[in-house]
C-alpha cells in the first residue's frame, strides 16, 4: 500500500515554493524538534537558512513558546544536567555551550545556579581518578600539568584543578619527597 506524498507533513518543503510561509516555518520547526530539543535561537537560525520571512518565523516561534514546544529554560536545565553528569563539564564550559546555543543569559544563569560547588569538586575528583593511572609513568610536574589541563579544558577554575590534582597525587604518594619549582 503506497503512501500519498501530499499527506506527508515532512514532504519536501522546498517543493512547495508558493506555500504559506507560516506553514513552511511550522513544518521546519516541527521537523527540527523531532530530532532533538532546540532553543528558540537555534530554530530561528534554521528558519533563516531556509529563507523563511522574519515575520512568519516570529509568528511560529512565538506560538511554539506559548504552547510549550520551545522552552529555553527547560532546555538549559536539561543541558546542564546532562553535560555536567555525562561529560563532567564545569560551570564555565557549560555557560559557553549555552551561549553558543542561544540560551538567554537569564535562563542560562538559572540553570547554572542549580550546580552545587561541592558537586563540582567531587566531579573534578572523579575525572582525575579516572585519568590518574594513565599518567603513572610521568614525573609529578608533568602529571600535574596533564591532569590540570584536562580539568581546565572541561571548564574548571585553575585553583580548583590544582588543588584536586595535588590532592590525588599526594594520596597516591607520588609527591613524597618531590619539590615543585616555584
Amino acid at each position: 500500500m503506497g503512501r500519498d506524498e501530499g499527506s506527508d507533513p515532512r514532504a519536501g518543503i522546498e517543493q512547495v515554493a508558493d506555500a504559506d510561509p507560516v506553514e513552511v516555518a511550522r513544518l521546519i520547526c516541527l521537523r527540527q524538534l523531532e530530532l532533538a530539543p532546540r532553543t528558540r535561537a537555534q530554530l530561528s537560525s534554521a528558519l533563516a537558512r531556509k529563507n523563511v520571512p522574519t515575520e512568519a518565523a516570529q509568528v511560529v516561534l512565538d506560538r511554539f513558546v506559548e504552547v510549550g514546544l520551545i522552552d529555553d529554560g527547560e532546555y538549559a536545565r536539561a543541558w546542564v544536567e546532562a553535560r555536567h553528569r555525562g561529560r563532567g563539564l564545569a560551570r564555565r564550559a557549560l555557560s559557553h555551550e549555552l551561549r553558543q546555543r542561544g540560551v538567554p543569559e537569564a535562563e542560562a544563569g538559572l540553570a547554572l545556579d542549580g550546580l552545587d560547588p561541592a558537586v563540582d569538586r567531587d566531579t573534578a575528583r572523579a575525572l582525575v581518578a579516572r585519568k590518574l593511572a594513565s599518567t603513572a609513568g610521568l614525573e609529578p610536574a608533568a602529571r600535574l600539568r596533564r591532569l590540570g589541563g584536562m580539568l581546565a579544558r572541561k571548564g574548571y577554575p585553575a585553583g580548583l584543578a590544582y588543588e584536586v590534582v595535588r590532592e590525588a597525587l599526594a594520596t597516591e604518594g607520588a609527591l613524597d619527597g618531590y619539590e615543585f619549582e616555584a
